[in-house]
């Protein structure tokens, strides 16, 4: 497999923006201001509430890869508590009119243009750049009651979650409960998971929460093995290609997580954590992107097997 963390040089951008840069300072600043947009709680009391899946208002699509942690980003920016996206000219054709001196949100994709290489006419991919708006923006907006959320007690007990537990067995992944840490392990193609007594609820999640949280970190680990997805995977803590993995499984359990609508807790080490990823993605632009783009590919492959 094509190393992941590898851009062609046919990825590049032909244009004087350097949107990899743009896009990785976008989170680059989340995170300086101490927020994880891809962790799935809003801080800030009576305003709480899981994280949703973005989605494009007009085509009811929603939204893949880095763009989901964009509009996260902005959401948890500006406050949005609208999961509805659209262009300028999509809202127009809607009767709708954005209020002033509102400003739109970066989304990127990929578009082409053809070249001559070597004699052959190629189409060159490149980064383009878009903007939509949050229906919170609209003129016609009007907020809803902000949801009250009550914590559940430290002791509450893990629950079964029904759903998420007909899709993990859908996969056919082999999972016991019985290890201290929760871990993948590809040379037995096993994931090992403590006791679901071991998980409690913090300020941001219940303990059925944070079990399932991590019960689908892993599960998009499992997806990465050579006979499935894969993926490379450093061999060492540090090694730049474990960074990537654990990003792909943080980003790609943050994604299921929005579509079982469950909160994430925040990390243990929530300075040490954000100061990781800070380190990571100022070393590499293209990292954070590509990683997204992996992560959506695996909740799409993890959806693939579920059954009708």
């Amino acid at each position: 497999m094509e190393n992941t963390l590898t851009t062609p040089t046919t990825a590049k951008t032909y244009f004087s923006r350097d949107l990899y840069q743009e896009v990785t300072n976008t989170i680059i600043e989340q995170l300086e201001a101490g927020t994880i947009p891809w962790q799935m709680s809003w801080t800030g009391g009576s305003n709480a509430s899981f994280l949703r899946l973005p989605k494009n208002f007009s085509t009811n699509k929603y939204y893949q890869g880095i763009n989901i942690v964009l509009l996260w980003s902005a959401s948890l920016k500006h406050g949005f508590t609208s999961s509805e996206w659209g262009t300028f000219k999509q809202w127009s054709a809607k009767k709708e009119s954005i209020r002033k001196n509102e400003k739109g949100s970066m989304i990127v994709y990929y578009d082409t243009f053809e070249k001559e290489i070597d004699g052959e006419i190629q189409r060159i991919p490149f980064l383009k750049a878009s903007v939509v708006f949050n229906r919170c923006q609209l003129a016609s907006y009007k907020p809803e009651a902000a949801p009250v959320i009550v914590a559940s007690p430290a002791s509450a007990p893990v629950e079964t979650i029904a759903i998420i537990d007909a899709f993990v067995t859908a996969t056919k992944a082999d999972i016991i409960h019985n290890g201290n840490n929760p871990r993948y392990l590809p040379a037995r193609d096993i994931i090992e998971m403590p006791l679901t007594t071991s998980f409690t609820a913090t300020q941001y999640c219940t303990a059925s929460e944070n079990y399932y949280a991590t019960l689908l970190h892993e599960l998009v680990h499992w997806s990465g093995n050579p006979n499935r997805m894969n993926r490379v995977k450093g061999k060492r803590f540090g090694d730049q290609q474990y960074a990537f993995e654990e990003m792909v499984a943080e980003l790609g359990a943050a994604f299921l997580c929005a579509d079982f609508k469950l909160s994430t807790t925040q990390s243990g080490d929530h300075a040490s954590y954000i100061a990781h990823w800070l380190g990571v993605l100022k070393d590499n632009k293209h990292f954070i992107v590509t990683a997204a783009s992996e992560a959506s590919k695996a909740v799409g492959y993890l959806k693939g097997l579920q059954v009708e």
